[in-house]
């Protein structure tokens, strides 16, 4: 490290004044400081929504230029989300109207199911990339939709314009997609734990069996009984027994047909995925197993596979998956697991990633790669 030669403190008097960050003039808030690709975002005011204002505002090639909360409009951003006083300024949450995405490069939707599917032939006329974190898009079959979220599709016929948005496994889909489906919170952990070992042929495609514990944020913003403090504190159960809407997504995401069940854990974020499959070969070994998801994941900046278990405490903040796995050649059971944070790399992160690749841009500007600790 260079050295100034300065061997003694300045006087006060001698000490320069801090600069001060420069804003334009016209600046009510720091995201108007720089000139980058135009986003707006449907539905800021639910938890995936705030996730996004936060990673926008720190990106470096991306401008806010408005964003809706139907429930929140005309509210302070910084009043229902003080943690982002310092990003958002005097910013309120906008009523959303037609045309508003005319002419802007990127519009992420963070509405409810059902929701963003109304409003998506007319952003992707005026858009030049759209991305949706909601379930509206994902399925390839619309029949399956109507089947496990109980209503007809509004829009069938846009199904197949939509790429999956989970890089790490269908990263040839992205490059210059206009329209992006980010995949749900669950079949992200599911697939990165278990789409290699089965492209590999290590495991049998019939007879898996996913348990995955979430996070009570995963349940959104709006209160209910069943995510309540006196509810969720102390407890841990499963929930959706055999037709959670995320399975259909999984098998999709897998190549295989799944037996998933959720569970809710007493924290605020995350989500560990634990993944069983028969392995085809009784003897495969554990390092046979690491090395397949080492290999798959070779160069990917946002997956870590370790020997270890993995944590979702390790993966809070970030968008980084940690995954492992062991083989037990007594029972011939392979066993997968990966830990996100259900709202960076299962949400919000996920779908600047997919942003990132369809924009041209790196595709990890924006993205923290480190999690929190303590």
């Amino acid at each position: 490290m260079a050295t100034t030669g300065r061997v003694g403190p300045r006087s006060e008097s001698a000490r320069p004044a801090p600069a001060r960050p420069k804003l334009a003039s016209s600046c009510t808030d720091p995201y108007d400081a720089r000139v980058g690709r135009s986003v707006g975002i449907v539905g800021a005011s639910g938890y995936a929504g705030a996730e996004l204002l936060r990673l926008v505002a720190g990106h470096p090639d991306l401008e806010l230029a408005w964003a809706t909360g139907e429930t929140a409009a005309g509210q302070a951003i910084r009043s229902l989300y003080p943690n982002l006083a310092a990003v958002v300024g005097d910013r309120t949450f906008a009523a959303y109207e037609p045309g508003a995405a005319d002419g802007l490069d990127l519009v992420l939707l963070a509405l409810p199911h059902g929701a963003s599917s109304r409003l998506m032939a007319e952003l992707r006329d005026q858009a030049e990339v759209v991305v949706d974190l909601a379930a509206d898009f994902r399925l390839r079959d619309a029949g399956l939709y109507e089947t496990w979220y109980g209503e007809a599709h509004a829009c069938p016929e846009l199904l197949g314009d939509f790429a999956y948005g989970l890089p790490e496994l269908f990263r040839a889909d992205l490059a210059d997609a206009r329209a992006v489906a980010a995949p749900g919170c669950y079949p992200t952990a599911a697939a990165l734990a278990l789409t290699p070992l089965v492209r590999a042929g290590l495991v049998e495609t019939t007879g898996i069996v996913v348990d995955a514990a979430s996070g009570v944020s995963g349940a959104g913003r709006p209160p209910k009984t069943t995510t309540s403090f006196c509810t969720v504190d102390e407890d841990f159960r499963a929930y959706g027994l055999l037709d959670h809407r995320h399975t259909p997504e999984i098998e999709q995401a897998v190549g295989a047909s799944v037996l998933f069940t959720p569970h809710l854990a007493p924290m605020n974020r995350g989500i560990l995925a634990t993944g069983y499959a028969r392995a085809t070969i009784g003897s495969t070994t554990t390092a046979q197993v690491l090395d397949t998801l080492r290999s798959a994941y070779d160069g990917e900046p946002f997956v870590v596979v370790s020997d270890e278990p993995p944590s979702t405490k390790a993966t809070l903040g970030s968008n980084c998956a940690h995954l492992s796995a062991r083989s037990d050649p007594r029972t011939g059971w392979i066993v997968s697991l990966c830990a996100i944070d259900n709202l960076v790399k299962g949400a919000a992160g996920q779908a600047l990633q997919c942003a990132n690749l369809a924009l041209g841009l790196d595709e990890v500007a924006g993205l923290p790669l480190a999690g929190l600790s303590p």
